[in-house]
């Protein structure tokens, strides 16, 4: 029989891989999203592509990838809460609903880390801005009872590939600049404060890392065959970390891509050097200075295979691939 997915947030780089690969396995994808067959806020339409699906994936919600003003804060909160809103009342709704229901969350979810690795059973939540997005996010989506629909959260990682983030650090490492990013004082701001029903206090301004903060991340190969593999084991649900088991520091990181792009040298960047930069960059610090340490601890229990288990295959598997237009 043929089978339907549905894929909310299909325009960002992840949800264009995805889309493609469900294509390849056979799938007709019905996409939701601002230039889709379907956009938000009709409610009709979006209850019409969900019932009778096979696999329902929600991708979507504004870039972290800007700076934390009050307008981007509440944008970046309400993409991924009011959408995620809108695909449950359309499951809740539906004659037959997906079997399986995935939803972006972020491993960001979890505290800053430089102690110990944060797995699903073992890790701690964070506070803060990014956190309550996480938690506020996680919160819609296992809300109210959906008996025949298996859900699932993806607490990805930073995702290797042509997207944002990576971008972003290959650029600082062709210009010079890739070398370790260090932590330090910086003058009260409030953009990292908490957001959403129960927010939380923003924690620490700065921690003492010296460049030696954790930095989790996962190819984006390995994101969609976790996606596949999650699709197929009836016997997981709820939140599960998509990524590498094998994460790396801020330093080896920064290496790692100036080898990559075949730059020598990389100017270390302090958070007085980072805070005007970043602002100019039009995004922020914490991207790069919170130590995200998170292990995939279902995945592995469940015997998933990384193709991707080294961060210099990763990265150069990345470079050498050619980039989108833009």
């Amino acid at each position: 029989m043929p089978k339907t997915a549905v894929v909310a947030g299909a325009t960002g780089f992840v949800g264009a891989a995805l889309v493609r690969a469900l294509t390849d396995d056979g799938y007709t994808v019905r996409r939701i999203g601002r230039a889709a067959d379907v956009t938000w806020n009709d409610r009709a339409a979006i209850g019409r592509a969900v019932d009778g699906a096979d696999l329902l994936i929600n991708l979507a919600g504004k870039s972290v990838n800007c700076r934390y003003t009050d307008a981007n804060r509440g944008e970046i909160l309400s993409s991924r809460v009011d959408t995620t809103r809108e695909l449950r009342e359309a499951v809740s709704a539906a004659a037959h609903p997906p079997r399986v229901w995935m939803n972006a969350s972020t491993a960001t979810i979890y505290r800053h880390s430089t102690d110990r690795p944060n797995t699903e059973s073992t890790g701690r939540i964070g506070h803060g801005f990014s956190v309550d997005v996480a938690t506020s996010w996680e919160r819609e989506f296992f809300a109210g009872d959906l008996p025949e629909t298996r859900r699932i959260a993806l607490r990805m990682a930073i995702v290797l590939g042509d997207g944002p983030a990576t971008n972003l650090l290959l650029r600082l490492a062709r210009f010079g600049l890739g070398g370790p990013q260090i932590d330090g004082p910086w003058f009260p701001h409030r953009r990292y404060r908490g957001i959403g029903t129960h927010p939380t206090a923003a924690g620490p301004s700065w921690h003492r890392t010296r460049g030696r903060q954790k930095f989790s991340w996962v190819h984006l190969d390995d994101v969609i065959e976790a996606i596949r593999f999650l699709r197929d084991h009836d016997d997981l649900d709820g939140p599960v970390n998509i990524a590498s088991h094998n994460p790396t520091d801020n330093r080896t990181l920064m290496r790692t891509l100036r080898r990559a792009v075949g730059v020598p040298f990389g100017l270390p960047a302090w958070r007085w050097m980072l805070e005007p930069a970043m602002w100019a960059l039009r995004t922020e610090p914490e991207l790069v200075l919170k130590s995200r340490w998170v292990l995939p601890g279902r995945l592995t229990d469940h015997g998933f295979t990384f193709a991707f288990s080294e961060l210099d295959e990763a990265v150069d598997d990345v470079v050498s691939r050619p980039r989108r237009r833009r």
